[in-house]
């Protein structure tokens, strides 16, 4: 082992697999490495440690693609003798010309599973079962590490035939890790099983208790951000005279709102590791599934979000903005009437209608919305592997409560425009903190798919 504390394993497999798209997943690091449509990308070992609040339980190696196992197999038959041990035979094949020549690639992988305490040999699931991957098994048999198959790309169909050859090699213990489509249950999996390949020192059960806090750790954090960002939409408000030209103040706190979200989005892919590098050069996969306006009537239907009947709900659809205080009717109707059609008065605060005073703050539809874009964001991060280069959708169709059935926590936050920085406020008081404690409790109970 690399020390007393640590297990170094050796990621191996045929050109164009998925290696480096595993450890990318595996090290929640969408940067580790090159990963390319094209063959043999990885040229030379790489190492990435995985560190844990305790030290580094674990060394992940990054090794080339074999091409010509078979070649291998036929210079060992033709150049050692098979009395000899399987590791003799690999010293004696890794000290000669054609390990730096014509074998190259073969022979750093070689070198790194010699060195190594396991490896986990990754199979494209979509491949039927050829003789240069039987091959490839008969060679990494021979360096006398345990050696666990990790099936990629799995959602294409069975894998009986795979299986059926694997266990003729005595190779029963295998897991699937699809690095496109991320469960993280599958990495629990793949870690519990390499466990009984190798003898119990306690390292792998580390680095599960550790993953599985993390994991928590994560969710916490990323459901926190969105509670807190919902109680500054909520308690985001304006007001302004009766009368006045309402237009740029309606813009100017949509504006607001959809750069917050906009925060929240970067927030999130962070916590989770991806990066805007790969973001850019793939076209921006995550941020533009929120190209649509948040403020957008027809997004609200595509959500089945209801913004109810009559006069005052037909007029702000499409808007996000309820009027909470009116200071009259008609100044109202002058000021609104060309944007956005007839309101009905809210006669609920007299001081604001003497006063004459129009507030107005996100309406419920359009919070109800911005809690769904954001659950189906932090959604497709947890269930997308590092590995993944289609566009994200990130429409479920679903909200986590009805539209007219506000949380009690976002109904509270209305009332204290001092709570958002949106308003200019930077109010962090004990009873803002347990309402984002509280709706971040909601929030992990919310069905987000």
């Amino acid at each position: 082992m690399t020390d007393s504390k640590s297990l170094s394993l050796a990621v191996v497999g045929h050109t164009n697999t998925g290696k480096t798209s595993l450890l990318r997943t595996l090290l929640r690091d969408g940067g580790f490495g090159e990963v390319a449509d094209a063959s043999a990308t990885t040229r030379h070992v790489e190492r990435a440690a995985v560190c844990d609040d305790g030290g580094t339980p674990l060394y992940l190696y990054d090794t080339p693609g074999l091409e010509d196992a078979g070649g291998v197999l036929d210079w060992l038959e033709a150049n050692t003798s098979p009395r000899e041990d399987g590791v003799d035979r690999l010293q004696a094949f890794l000290a000669s010309p054609a390990a730096a020549g014509e074998f190259g690639q073969e022979a750093k992988v070689l070198r790194q599973l010699l060195q190594s305490d396991s490896a986990l040999y990754v199979i494209d699931a979509r491949e039927p079962v050829l003789n240069k991957y039987k091959d490839e098994l008969t060679v990494l048999s021979w360096c006398a590490k345990p050696l666990m198959p990790v099936f990629n790309f799995t959602s294409g169909g069975g894998l009986s035939a795979w299986m059926d050859m694997l266990a003729r090699r005595g190779l029963h213990v295998c897991s699937s890790f699809d690095t496109v489509a991320f469960d993280f249950d599958g990495e629990i999996r793949l870690w519990q099983n390499l466990a009984t390949m190798l003898p119990d020192d306690g390292t792998l059960r580390r680095l599960i208790g550790w993953r599985q806090d993390e994991w928590r750790r994560l969710d916490g954090a990323a459901r926190e951000a969105v509670a807190s960002f919902l109680l500054d939409a909520a308690a985001c408000r304006r007001e302004c005279a009766e009368g006045s030209d309402t237009a740029p103040v309606l813009e100017e706190m949509q504006a607001a709102v959809r750069q917050a979200e906009r925060r929240l989005q970067s927030h999130l892919l962070e916590l989770y590791r991806f990066y805007y590098s790969e973001i850019d050069n793939d076209g921006g996969w995550a941020l533009s599934a929120f190209s649509q306006d948040p403020f957008d009537g027809d997004l609200l239907k595509e959500y089945g979000i209801r913004t109810g009947t009559g006069a005052a709900a037909g007029a702000l659809i499409g808007m996000g903005i309820d009027l909470a205080t009116l200071g009259g009717s008609l100044g109202l109707g002058t000021a609104l009437g060309g944007l956005i059609g007839g309101v009905l008065p809210n006669m609920g605060d007299l001081s604001d209608k003497i006063s004459g005073r129009q507030t107005l703050h996100i309406d419920s539809a359009t919070l109800t919305l911005l809690a769904a874009r954001a659950l189906d964001l932090l959604h497709a991060l947890q269930t997308r592997g590092h590995a993944a280069q289609s566009s994200v959708v990130l429409q479920s169709g679903k909200t986590p409560w009805p539209a007219d059935k506000l949380p009690s926590e976002l109904n509270r936050a209305r009332r204290h425009p001092d709570w958002s920085p949106l308003n200019g406020g930077s109010e962090m008081s004990a009873e803002r903190r347990e309402c984002a404690r509280t709706l971040a409790e909601r929030l992990k109970n919310a069905k987000t798919a």
